[in-house]
């Protein structure tokens, strides 16, 4: 079966044209998911993400998609982008306490730091455990923007500096992949991540 990698469509997505844009670019096929019975016929899937934690789970659980995608993520390799990847954890505190998908055991808190919120720009990861996806991206920049941050202590593939403030830039759990930055937004290093998550 070829690679076909679902985009998960879930109205508060915002950024899912160019997320479509960079991984055809990166030599995939791209199929974007409007209801949960388009998850069957995909092979790997992208949660993209802007804006809120809670609006985006409730967006989830509305377009009908939010268990489906639970199951299907438990098997298919899975990449959460910005937001899509704080979704995969047990609970978020944007707005109120809300809970995620639980694909990983975090929490998504407020970045405390003494500088300007949101993180926004261009900043380095460093890889912290080998990995697939990260591969030959050691020296890259990422575009990143983001008010809150995962908390996380054990399935950390590499932070990121801001202010003096370390964070978790990337996450692996078995199948289950998030990165912190927007890959779409990164130029070739974005590019060059995207052919990473094809070829796992």
């Amino acid at each position: 079966m070829s690679t076909v990698i679902g985009l998960i469509n879930y109205g508060i997505a915002g950024n899912i044209h160019s997320i479509k844009k960079a991984i055809e670019k990166a030599g995939g096929s791209v199929k974007i998911i409007n209801e949960a019975s388009e998850l069957e016929s995909v092979t790997k899937i992208v949660i993209p993400g802007v804006g809120s934690f809670k609006d985006a789970m409730q967006e989830l659980q509305n377009s009908g998609l939010l268990e489906a995608l639970k199951i299907a993520a438990a098997t298919k390799p899975t990449l959460g982008i910005c937001l899509g990847m704080q979704l995969l954890s047990s609970l978020g505190f944007e707005y109120g306490k809300t809970k995620g998908l639980g694909l990983i055991n975090a929490e998504v808190k407020p970045m405390l730091v003494d500088a300007k919120i949101p993180h926004m720009g261009f900043n380095t990861i460093e890889i912290i455990k080998q990995n697939a996806l990260l591969r030959g991206l050691e020296k890259e920049e990422f575009y990143f923007m983001h008010s809150y941050e995962v908390v996380n202590f054990h399935d950390i593939l590499s932070t990121t500096e801001y202010a003096g403030h370390l964070f978790v830039s990337a996450i692996q759990k078995e199948n289950i992949y998030g990165v912190q930055f927007h890959p779409e937004k990164s130029r070739m290093a974005g590019i060059n991540l995207f052919k990473n998550f094809i070829n796992l």
